[in-house]
């Protein structure tokens, strides 16, 4: 036995797409078989059948009909699955045997262009990678919905790589056969789809989007042009050329500095309320929305250009009366990049049309806004805008005002745009207004008031008369065409005559204006470099304004940009948090960093704000070289190349990695990759281990930064001995989040002061926690015993770095400020000769013995303090009862 022909031309169609579910058009419906409807069945929640397909078993099968289509496309794209769409090519009627079926377009994570996956204000790449060398990776990005295009160096291993995707969210990675075998277990970690291109998009053909990047990007580029080109089959003209980022451009900010300053996600919810994005995003349009993303992704490091957007915001802020009315013309402004991709696509509708017609009428107000402004910065941005009215003319004499969803329905066409068109919809109308006369005709002769015809799509036109009425029917005229249960349906010569004319007209009307819409849309694709062009000019003017109108809101001030490395904030504030806290009082701080004082260890008591006030500086750097004011009073700032931050607690479960390894990786990243002018941001360094190795471990970092990298640093702890470290760091400047005590608990004033904490009121902060007061009582006492016998802690510390860290000897050109201190201390008293006492050690018991071991097997980084205690008192109590 043997599969049906039908069968067999579908196991010949999914042999090509195993990775893919495979949506296999019979007639209204798209079927899947085999393993793919056991596996949708379940994802989709449909019904499985079974099939007869020519064996002795029948198959599984489920299928769903074609017009609900891309809701299930969109669920199975959404949990990381690709779907192959198999339609039918040929007319069933003409067909000989088998109905031809091809695969018309692959629906991939990183291909999907509509739905509520897309996010208006969010761009959604695709991207492929090649590997250049051990560390270093050719990496380019795309929007397949708006035609943008990147191409640029990721440096590091292939974890830094991932970690580039999850920064744009990117869902899809192309690759060649030897990097997909590299990725693979870590993508499938991440939930990041792998896909496989070993060949490039010809040389001829890529060379257009290809001439602004460096030669050896080219090869990611082509490959990532050619899987599109494959999968979707269709016309890629709105792909616009590859944009190099060229890194030193830019304000580098690391996947893990972006999470833990919040810019885009935030970190408890994971969406945007709270992030600087949320607070910055006053845009009017989806492409602004989506071009203060991208600017909040990568600053500026030109000066220049920082320089020059400050300005246009500083004109715009000046005039609020031109700021107003720019944001009214723009929220009439449709998604222009989204509906060009869509023309080149060919998915563009009537409505989409509709609205670029309604989006380009805007246009012509936003330039004379802008010429007439008379402002230095703004003139020029009206000068460059185009209008594009060629485009604007066209669609208003072709497409009707309000054209319906489906562009198979009619009424898209404008009349008076085609002279064969308006024929035909005159003899269709007309025939209309011919049958509703026929009708009232046929009741005055026949006295039949109920008498009505009616249209369906099997017996066309009919003459309905009820069973009560047939008596008045003359069947000299009247047909018999259909009996009902209480009517009876006729045909009359003169019906069927006009029923020929009126559904031919309707017919090849309707054929005709979808044929029409098909050439506007091809006529349409000329202008799309213009349409983009247009689309990122309007999309920048509307993050100008929306940075204008958070500037006037929220009382922010210019900065001011040097070439030093010196750092100057005057009542610097946290924006995001001070919009939170609403009508309280947000208690601001200054930042003096100087080249004299780059360095500052900040202590406090937890909740003092200690976190707040470091993301506040970072913060602050990253909205002044995106080209936006600030939340302080005064601003002078260096151009910073990089941020780096290590801020908060977190694991890694996906990776295997502990809390304290998460917090050393990002660490080892920061430092190694920081210049003189970077920003890094050191929160609790070493709390994750023990107190010594903690303490080791900050000291040493802060010393290697500051003798090393010279970078500007913020560095908070609560470990109070680093901070002697000051008299031995010249560029070290201690201050402290200040708290008070008041009727025994802690009031925190928020207020950096200069110098060390006195105390860190953790008892106290437990307390606020409302922690059972016997415990806080009992840590009263203990804390009490161990200041009581703690001898000399700071001695102590010192004594455990120096046995854990050497710091390397710092070659002359280096910055190093380490003082020499003399070997050896002259004494102003005789000191006596130290006694010497034999000591013998006892033998240890076997309980003494089962204990040590115990605490040599404890893994101390993975044992919470409540686990702990409850494990000394266990050890204590085994040893009390033996």
């Amino acid at each position: 036995m043997a599969y049906t022909p039908m069968m067999q031309q579908y196991l010949q169609v999914k042999a090509d797409y195993q990775d893919a579910f495979l949506f296999f058009r019979l007639g209204d419906f798209y079927e899947m078989f085999f393993d793919d409807a056991l596996k949708a069945s379940q994802i989709l929640e449909i019904t499985l059948t079974s099939r007869d397909a020519g064996m002795k078993e029948r198959i599984p099968m489920c299928g769903i009909p074609h017009h609900s289509a891309p809701n299930y496309i969109e669920t199975l794209v959404q949990k990381g699955y690709k779907v192959a769409i198999c339609e039918q090519t040929e007319d069933p009627k003409l067909a000989k045997g088998v109905v031809k079926r091809e695969v018309i377009q692959l629906i991939t994570p990183g291909t999907i262009m509509e739905g509520k996956a897309i996010d208006g204000k969010s761009n959604h790449f695709i991207a492929a990678s090649t590997k250049l060398k051990d560390n270093e990776f050719a990496f380019s990005y795309l929007d397949l919905s708006t035609g943008e295009s990147t191409t640029t160096y990721v440096e590091g291993d292939k974890k830094d790589l991932i970690q580039q995707l999850q920064a744009f969210d990117i869902r899809e990675l192309v690759v060649k056969d030897e990097l997909f075998a590299e990725l693979q277990e870590l993508a499938d970690t991440y939930s990041i789809v792998l896909s496989l291109e070993n060949e490039g998009m010809t040389e001829a053909t890529s060379l257009q989007y290809l001439k602004q990047a460096p030669e050896e990007l080219h090869e990611a580029s082509r490959i990532l042009l050619r899987y599109l080109e494959r999968t979707q089959m269709r016309s890629l003209s709105h792909i616009q050329p590859f944009t190099y980022h060229e890194v030193k451009n830019y304000l580098n900010i690391d996947t893990n500095s972006k999470r833990n300053l919040e810019l885009i996600q935030s970190l408890r919810g994971g969406d945007q309320k709270g992030t600087l994005l949320w607070l910055l995003d006053e845009t009017a349009t989806a492409m602004g929305g989506r071009k203060l993303k991208q600017w909040l992704h990568q600053p500026l490091a030109s000066r220049k250009a920082i320089e020059k957007r400050l300005s246009i915001v500083t004109d715009l802020l000046e005039d609020y009366f031109l700021r107003a009315e720019l944001q009214e013309l723009l929220k009439k402004v449709y998604d222009l990049e989204r509906l060009a991709g869509r023309v080149a696509f060919g998915s563009v509708g009537g409505r989409d049309l509709a609205q670029l017609r309604e989006s380009l009428r805007q246009v012509p107000a936003i330039k004379d806004q802008l010429n007439n402004s008379g402002k230095e910065h703004l003139v020029p941005l009206g000068q460059t805008l185009d209008l594009c009215e060629d485009v604007e003319s066209y669609l208003s004499k072709a497409i009707t005002d309000h054209p319906p969803i489906s562009i198979k329905e009619g009424d898209v066409i404008r009349e008076e745009f085609n002279e064969k068109l308006d024929e035909l919809r005159y003899a269709s109308r007309n025939g209309k207004d011919w049958i509703a006369q026929l009708e009232q005709k046929e009741r005055e002769v026949t006295g039949i008031k109920n008498l009505k015809i009616g249209y369906n799509r099997v017996f066309g036109y009919y003459i309905e008369v009820t069973k009560s009425n047939i008596q008045s029917v003359d069947l000299t005229r009247y047909e018999r065409k259909q009996t009902l249960a209480n009517a009876e349906r006729y045909i009359t010569e003169e019906l069927k005559e006009k029923e020929a004319i009126i559904l031919n007209a309707e017919e090849e009307s309707l054929v005709l204006e979808y044929q029409l819409f098909t050439e506007i849309r091809e006529y349409l694709k000329q202008f799309i470099p213009r349409l983009q062009a247009l689309a990122s000019d309007i999309s920048e003017l509307d993050v100008f304004t929306s940075f204008a109108v958070v500037t006037e809101k929220y009382h922010f001030v210019k900065p001011t940009f040097h070439e030093g490395r010196a750092l100057k904030i005057v009542n610097g504030r946290h924006p995001v948090v001070e919009k939170m806290m609403n009508k309280q009082l947000y208690v601001p701080n200054d930042c003096i960093l100087n080249t004299d004082q780059n360095m500052m260890l900040i202590t406090g008591p937890n909740m003092s704000g200690k976190s707040t006030y470091m993301r506040q500086v970072a913060l602050i750097t990253v909205m002044a070289q995106m080209g936006c004011y600030v939340p302080a009073d005064e601003a002078e700032l260096p151009i910073t190349d990089q941020i780096f931050t290590r801020i908060g607690a977190a694991d890694d479960l996906a990776g295997g990695q502990s809390t304290f390894m998460v917090e050393m990786l990002e660490s080892q990243h920061a430092i190694t990759n920081a210049t003189a002018n970077s920003l890094l941001l050191f929160d609790e360094i070493g709390r994750g281990t023990s107190t010594y190795d903690g303490m080791a471990l900050a000291q040493s970092m802060m010393e290697y930064i500051h003798n090393r990298i010279g970078a500007n640093t913020l560095f908070s702890t609560h470990y109070h001995e680093l901070t002697t470290l000051e008299n031995e760091l010249e560029r070290l400047q201690n201050v402290h989040v200040s708290a008070t005590e008041q009727d025994g608990k802690v009031v925190f004033l928020h207020k950096v002061k200069s110098g060390p904490a006195d105390k860190s009121y953790g008892i106290h902060v437990a307390e606020l926690a409302e922690l059972p007061k016997p415990i806080i009582e009992r840590a009263r006492v203990l804390l009490a015993e161990f200041e009581a016998t703690d001898v000399e802690p700071t001695l102590r510390h010192k004594e455990v770095a120096a046995a854990v860290v050497t710091v390397e000897e710092v070659p002359q050109q280096e910055v190093s400020t380490v003082r020499e201190e003399p070997e050896t201390q002259l004494s102003l008293f005789e000191e006596e000769e130290p006694v010497v006492k034999e000591v013998t050690v006892p033998e240890l018991s076997d309980a003494e013995k089962d204990v040590l071991e115990k605490l040599k097997r404890l893994n101390v980084s993975g044992t919470t303090p409540m686990d702990a205690l409850q494990l000394v008192y266990t050890l204590q109590q085994s040893l009390l009862q033996k």
